[in-house]
């Protein structure tokens, strides 16, 4: 017997959002669940690893709050979120046969179409969250972002979702309907916090929000220290594996394109705040323009040609930073 709780798959403009609107039976638009979540952040790290050239990582969406569970709270819809030590298949099937889909954070490195597209060092680092819409004897039906849902067998499934190294097996379940209207105001209250921070109250909060926008730009200009990108990725090798990075964090990963800013200001249109729509809207444009100059980079330029393509980088960088100020301050008032 096959039992799929919903038949609306493929993603949308965003991923995560795309997955909660399917889940809720597609009665919410894509835009307002994005905005909901928080929309838009930002955070800057530059991991280091020996042997290895060093791993850029910019998520340009609301983090490090859980996107479903955010946005299911912003809805007042109820839902469970549970962890156990072992993969509960029990509990995942009884769910599906009650007609709840089944959001499930797992290492997408073990998802066998994510594979080797993935980054060895980040593998089971990042929570990435699928939905198990249906089964079929031990197969499951998992919706990932394709036009319609994988089959995989439960046992690499559970690998997978063994494989995220804090997720414990979690399940987040919506139990039931809306109980309040949206909570617009929250979710931009939160955005707002986000971008000015404090984020996390220790001392990594100096890669978030604003303080990491202009973090980022200090370390595309600084061409004497080894925190500067001249040093790190001064190599051919390292220099073709940070434009790609760049271009897909900007455009495709933990994001939408535009650094999540377009269809953040679509979001505010909805909500009654055209002039910060506006504003983020442009934002989102420097963003995708930088994301292009690292995508069309030539991989084997020679200095001066990286120190152009920083410099530039460097100055989109600030010309959405000051945008985005000016938006943020007409979320305030």
């Amino acid at each position: 017997m096959t039992v799929l709780v919903y038949e609306d798959f493929g993603t949308g403009r965003h991923r995560e959002s795309s997955l909660i609107r399917h889940a809720l039976g597609s009665v919410h638009d894509e835009v307002l669940l994005a905005g909901l979540a928080g929309g838009i952040g930002f955070m800057y790290f530059v991991f280091e690893y020996p042997g290895r050239p060093p791993v850029p990582t910019i998520v340009a969406q609301a983090h490090p709050e859980p996107w479903v569970q955010v946005t299911l709270g912003r809805l007042g819809i109820p839902y469970q979120a549970t962890r156990s030590a072992a993969p509960r298949w029990g509990r995942v099937c009884g769910a599906l046969d009650a007609g709840l889909p089944v959001f499930c954070t797992v290492d997408r490195s073990r998802l066998p179409w994510h594979g080797a597209a993935v980054s060895p060092e980040l593998a089971g680092a990042d929570p990435y969250t699928v939905v198990v819409a249906g089964y079929e004897g031990d197969d499951l039906y998992v919706e990932d972002g394709a036009a319609t849902p994988y089959r995989i067998g439960r046992e690499e499934f559970g690998a997978a979702w063994t494989g995220h190294r804090d997720g414990h097996h979690q399940m987040v379940l919506p139990t039931g309907r809306a109980t309040a209207e949206p909570d617009v105001d929250g979710a931009v209250a939160a955005t707002v916090t986000r971008l000015t921070g404090p984020v996390l109250g220790n001392r990594f909060d100096v890669n978030f929000g604003f303080s990491g926008m202009e973090r980022f730009a200090a370390q595309l200009r600084d061409a004497h220290t080894e925190a500067g990108w001249e040093s790190r990725f001064g190599t051919p090798e390292a220099f073709e594996a940070v434009t790609g990075r760049l271009d897909a964090c900007l455009e495709r990963e933990w994001t939408a394109p535009g650094a999540t800013r377009p269809l953040y200001a679509d979001f505010l249109d909805l909500a009654g705040r055209p002039e910060a729509a506006g504003l983020f809207r442009d934002s989102g444009r420097h963003w995708s323009r930088l994301a292009e100059l690292a995508r069309t980079a030539v991989p084997d330029s020679d200095a001066a040609a990286r120190r152009d393509l920083f410099d530039a980088c460097a100055d989109l960088v600030d010309r959405s930073v000051a945008l985005e100020r000016e938006a943020v301050a007409l979320l305030e008032r």
